[in-house]
């Protein structure tokens, strides 16, 4: 295998090409034109070239007709990924400027797929809309494979897609197929993309079985998302070498002698923070937020260090966890465990009667923690239901009523909160659900979470006070199209919102308004909807949601990368005293924020997806029985109904009412018969039943039984 030749010092910086396209009098320039532009000499020009067709290929220049190129902004083009919405429109978010997105409808996505890189022509401008655009060029493949249910033809075969965002089948030719047999998921690989008459191509390559076999819709899940089942030999055999480290920690403080408290839920896997607290002269306490050290085992550059990187973070799916590291460090070494000596970084905070942040300091330590206890325990004490030992009683009640005072505070200043329901499900020995519960909100939990976001707001003011470059975790205000849409919304349920910028805090009055009404669900689910995801950046932007200017992710190295990274900026900087290597900045840090903010994407997606396939797997069990519940949501289609018994949603389809002819009321989030002028509003109790439960079609439908006369 031969190396690639070293790069041509002669050539210019990508950056200047772009400058001299952009300044171009003349419009999208020839190759030759562009060197003379640009002084290349003779005999650099066929390196030029090679360059040229780089850039191109990365979609920092795109060449038109007559051999031209040009900068894709110049000529009405954006290149980004392809993000597909369920209904089959898509989205794409300019990379050079974050605020330009642009509207693909399903019809003019050409063979792009979710998650590919594309080149989208601009066609046009709606006023108060985003743009409307048209895939010109597929740059960059997001899935080789795709995971599916084969049907088999007399002459051939075909996978539909489990994925509800591949919208098109895959065609098999005979000979194909494998030992796959009609009916079972399967693993395709894609060989031809097709084009917008004729469907992609593929031959399989994995059976994972029949979809209602147990445990095949989670593999399903696992491959479809691309997700890794095992970390590679030698990741694992570094692993155990990183373990070695414990022998050698480094300079540390022994704070072994704190009550050190950990609370998590029942089932985790590892345990990466851990609290304690102390009285001070003067009515201050001393909080310590202890994280667990993965840095100190995980070497930059190392083989688990560029794996880490790869997967960006933890996958947890409803059965098992994809961890980010193997489970000799994530579960064990690195886990902050009962009664086990543990290397943590530290953050001491000073706080005030008030919860106010007087001072904080870091700190590489040893800690033990005492108690390792779940979020049931810690609402015990704190109801005064049951008891541990006095001197945890004692912290958690302090900590408690310190975080409560955190939290006035962050609502004080505009900070959302958002208190969705979520799905918890309840497995038997052999992984198949038999229950699905709401997942409920604890004031235990709640405590946590207002000390994990503490500490990462004091972390990342303190390094954008010292400008030390770390990845920010962001959150935008919404888009001005999106707030519109908003506002028309809230004034069709007699809410609105104020004139002028809008702020966190005017939502979290509208929150308030209609905490408890039959919209308020609803409404919840709009505002968060209308909100932009957060995501990983270089530069700080601030948190909308949280209301803080600055915010960052660093209480949990062991799932996620950026926190990885941080602890060893953090570690260098503050407490070593030392600059940041150049190596951390620029290039380094912005493939490390959009890397983190695409996995953690892709792990959401696949969570939700675990979730909703488990939910269908639990229904199969009841079909035909009849449940009471809520209208949960009105489409031009039918209405969604939740389960007073089970957290599962449902849809009775409009083509079941067949007593009479149903519209859409939009204003109203109601279906009004056209004779009868029955209505099916948002919130109506009902009582269904239910009539199919399709994994393949990812579909729960209910036949109404009775409603409201």
């Amino acid at each position: 295998m031969t190396s690639a030749p070293p790069p041509n010092p002669n050539l210019p910086d990508p950056g200047d090409i772009r400058r001299a396209l952009e300044r171009s009098s003349r419009g999208p320039l020839k190759p030759k034109e562009l060197s003379r532009d640009l002084g290349v000499e003779k005999r650099d020009y066929r390196d030029f070239k090679t360059l040229l067709r780089s850039l191109e290929t990365k979609g920092e220049l795109y060449r038109i007709k007559g051999n031209r190129y040009a900068v894709p902004e110049k000529i009405n083009l954006v290149v980004g990924p392809l993000r597909v919405t369920k209904k089959g429109d898509a989205f794409v978010r300019s990379e050079r400027d974050r605020e330009d997105q642009v509207f693909v409808p399903s019809s003019d996505q050409a063979t792009a797929m979710d998650g590919d890189r594309v080149a989208v022509r601009i066609e046009s401008r709606p006023r108060g809309r985003a743009p409307v655009g048209s895939v010109v060029k597929v740059l960059e493949r997001a899935r080789p494979t795709v995971v599916g249910v084969f049907h088999q033809n007399r002459n051939f075969g075909f996978v539909k897609p489990l994925d509800n965002r591949v919208f098109r089948d895959i065609l098999i030719p005979g000979g194909s197929e494998g030992e796959a047999q009609d009916g079972e998921v399967v693993v395709v690989r894609i060989s031809q993309y097709g084009d917008r008459r004729l469907n992609a191509s593929g031959a399989i390559e994995r059976v994972l079985g029949p979809i209602d076999d147990p445990g095949v819709d989670v593999l399903a899940v696992l491959h479809g998302h691309g997700l890794p089942d095992r970390f590679p030999d030698a990741v694992e055999a570094a692993a155990e070498k990183a373990a070695e480290r414990i022998r050698t920690p480094g300079e540390r403080v022994d704070r072994r002698n704190l009550h050190v408290v950990a609370i998590d839920p029942a089932d985790a896997k590892d345990h990466d923070d851990a609290l304690s607290v102390e009285a001070l002269e003067n009515g201050t306490w001393e909080v310590g937020v202890h994280i667990a050290d993965v840095s100190h085992f995980v070497e930059e550059g190392s083989e688990l260090d560029l794996e880490a990187r790869y997967r960006g973070t933890s996958v947890y799916l409803v059965d098992q966890v994809v961890p980010m590291l193997p489970h000799g460090l994530s579960s064990d070494l690195c886990s902050l465990k009962e009664g086990e000596d543990r290397l943590a970084f530290s953050l001491f905070v000073k706080l005030d009667e008030q919860s106010r942040v007087q001072s904080h300091r870091f700190e590489r330590s040893w800690i033990r923690c005492r108690r390792a206890l779940d979020y049931e325990s810690v609402q015990e004490v704190l109801e005064e239901r049951a008891s541990v030992d006095q001197a945890t009683d004692e912290a958690v009640r302090l900590l408690d009523r310190l975080a409560r005072n955190l939290r006035t505070k962050r609502r004080e200043r505009g900070s959302l909160d958002f208190d969705l329901p979520e799905a918890r499900v309840v497995l038997d020995d052999e992984g198949v659900p038999i229950d699905i519960r709401k997942r409920v909100q604890l004031d235990s939990h709640r405590l946590i979470e207002d000390f994990m976001i503490l500490a990462n707001e004091v972390v990342a003011r303190e390094a954008e006070r010292r400008r030390i470059p770390i990845p920010y975790r962001v959150h935008e205000a919404p888009s001005e199209d999106r707030i519109e849409e908003l506002g028309r919304f809230l004034a069709s349920i007699g809410q609105a919102l104020p004139r002028g910028k809008l702020r966190p805090g005017s939502l979290q009055a509208v929150l308030d308004r209609t905490e408890g009404r039959p919209e308020g669900p609803l409404v919840s689910g709009v505002i968060l909807k209308a909100m932009a995801r957060a995501r990983y950046d270089v530069e700080n932007v601030g948190h909308f949601g949280l209301a803080s200017r600055a915010y960052a992710h660093f209480t949990s190295p062991i799932r996620r990368y950026p926190d990885l990274h941080l602890h060893r900026v953090i570690g260098k900087t503050l407490v070593d005293g030392e600059s940041v290597p150049e190596r951390w900045d620029d290039e380094e840090l912005v493939e490390i924020c959009e890397r983190s903010s695409e996995r953690e994407r892709l792990a959401q997606k696949a969570e939700w997806d675990s979730i909703a396939l488990k939910k269908i797997e639990f229904m199969t069990n009841h079909l035909g029985e009849e449940f009471s519940g809520t209208i949960s949501g009105v489409t031009s289609f039918g209405f969604f109904v939740l389960l007073d018994r089970y957290f599962v949603e449902g849809l009775v389809h409009v083509r079941t009412l067949d007593d009479d002819y149903y519209s859409f009321i939009s204003e109203a989030h109601a279906l009004v018969g056209d004779r009868n002028r029955r209505r099916y509003r948002l919130a109506d109790p009902v009582r269904v039943r239910v009539v199919r439960a399709n994994k393949e079609e990812r579909e729960i439908d209910f036949m109404l039984v009775d409603g409201p006369g």
